[in-house]
Order: structure tokens, then sequence, then C-alpha cells
């Protein structure tokens, strides 16, 4: 699970590396969003796979939008780090990647769509 002071930290370098504003909006939306796709109910997991966890995190940081700025980058971060921590990753061009992160953050794309997404990309890690 990525802590509060690693999406911090990663939030933080992605602003001095490709601008934006720095800091916060809503530090309880970001744990929440951190959170979330570790989720269980009555003991299950909410999102067991690592394609769920991702697309649960994707989707939650843009809609909560807990930083001031740079929402969707950090979202998308946080998503491969789920995925590459799991052994996999994605296969998309910038340009596919791009207009989909701005389709989720408009709203067209829910959970089940980014997760459908992520797995017709899914490749395995070759580190």
């Amino acid at each position: 699970m990525i802590s509060t002071d690693e999406a911090i930290g990663i939030h933080k370098l992605l602003i001095d590396t490709f601008g934006g504003s720095k800091g916060i909006r809503d530090k309880d939306a970001l744990q929440s969003a951190l959170f979330r796709p570790y989720q269980t109910f009555e003991e299950k997991e909410l999102y067991p796979s690592p394609e769920n966890k991702a697309s649960a995190m994707l989707e939650i940081i843009i809609s909560n939008h807990p930083y001031l700025d740079g929402n969707k980058r950090i979202g998308y971060v946080l998503m491969r780090l789920i995925l590459i921590e799991n052994g996999t990753d994605i296969k998309a061009s910038e340009e596919e990647k791009f207009e989909f992160i701005l389709e989720v953050a408009k709203g067209k794309v829910k959970l089940e769509q980014i997760k459908a997404w992520i797995q017709l990309r899914l490749i395995k890690n070759v580190l």
C-alpha cells in the first residue's frame, strides 16, 4: 500500500518536474483514496486483483481531487505503481494514455471501464 507520505512525496516530485501548484486540497480525501483499493467487506477484498486495485486508485484520486493541482498525473502514477508492484505494467502510446486520463477526468469512464482499459494493455513487467 502507498502511504500518505509517499503519495505526497511523489506528487511533489511530479509538480517539481512538470510544473503546477504544490499542496494538498484535502488530506482526508487523499487518505481515503489511498485506502480504497484495499477495502474489505466481510473479510473479502472489494478489489482483489492488481487491475481492480489500480482502477480504484485512478478513479478515486481523479474524482476526489485531493491535491491543488496534478490530480490526473498523480492518479496515473499511483495506478501504475500498483501494477508495477505486482509485476505488470501498461503498454500504450502517450497519446492513448493522455486521452484515456482525460476521459476519466470528464467522468465518461468509470471503474469497470478503467479496469477493462488496463487489462487490454497489461504486460508483464520486464524489470
